[in-house]
């Protein structure tokens, strides 16, 4: 459960695409480390205890991912954004470009569907899509669990695209090596400073759709200037899914990441 919106872990699903369901929770209240995690607190004092014990059961998880994720050089990226910004076709651009050059595999995160999965499934790449059912966002475990089934090689890109949300993901480490937030020109300049949090954890910020921007009253040096106020160490790519603007610098630096994470790794 969230220790901040009350969200459940009930109904994780984690699958490959066109298979059957094979890993469900059946609905009863989860223990962790020894405590259960229901939805019965009400009192203050309680429900902080509770999401320090989460995030902190949370935390251990990721760090076991990210010791394996070093051990294997799995170079790995959490994409994060509100719903509808365009994670998945930059994902799908991405991928369409750079997979016969890199080996990907990627991990889906939405409440429900397998959608997002089958887009990258009909590419060719390596898939696994978690269902969080009445959650609002991933977790190490949830990672765990995914990248058993999912088996990445040595030497790869995991990318992992997290649910549509701009709160809770910000306070969930996967163990991922870098961070990336999307937002898209149609949704404001404000998101940053309306969402500090999330800006603030990331370490990449693209933004999409920058083809409709003749088309819209926007201000991009308004929304990187709102994002630097959050988190000045922040690396801007200005990216089209669309058309391919901009994707050429996102490449490159995935690939420059990915060699630098190699030799920082043996």
């Amino acid at each position: 459960m969230c220790g901040v919106c009350g969200c459940g872990t009930d109904g994780v699903a984690i699958n490959k695409p066109n298979q059957e369901h094979n890993h469900n929770h059946d609905g009863h209240s989860h223990v962790h480390d020894g405590h259960s995690h229901d939805h019965s607190h009400s009192h203050g004092k309680t429900i902080i205890d509770l999401e320090k014990d989460i995030l902190s059961h949370n935390n251990i998880e990721a760090a076991r991912n990210r010791g394996y994720f070093e051990a294997k050089n799995i170079f790995t990226l959490n994409l994060v954004s509100s719903p509808g910004s365009g994670k998945t076709s930059i994902l799908e651009t991405t991928l369409k470009d750079l997979k016969e050059e890199l080996n990907f595999y990627v991990i889906e995160g939405d409440q429900q569907t397998l959608n997002d999965a089958d887009r990258i499934d009909a590419l060719n790449v390596p898939v696994i899509q978690v269902n969080t059912g009445k959650g609002c966002h991933l977790e190490s475990d949830m990672i765990y669990d995914a990248v058993k089934q999912l088996k990445p090689k040595e030497n790869s890109i995991l990318m992992i695209e997290n649910v549509g949300n701009l709160v809770c993901p910000s306070m969930f480490d996967l163990g991922e090596q870098k961070r990336v937030v999307i937002i898209s020109i149609t949704e404001g300049e404000d998101k940053p400073i309306k969402y500090p949090d999330m800006f603030d954890s990331a370490d990449i910020c693209i933004i999409n759709k920058m083809d409709l921007l003749p088309h819209l009253n926007f201000d991009l040096a308004k929304l990187k200037n709102y994002a630097m106020q959050v988190n000045h160490h922040l690396q801007f790519f200005e990216v089209s899914a669309t058309t391919g603007e901009g994707m050429d610098k996102w490449y490159n630096w995935l690939k420059k990441e990915l060699e630098n994470n190699k030799i920082k790794n043996t």
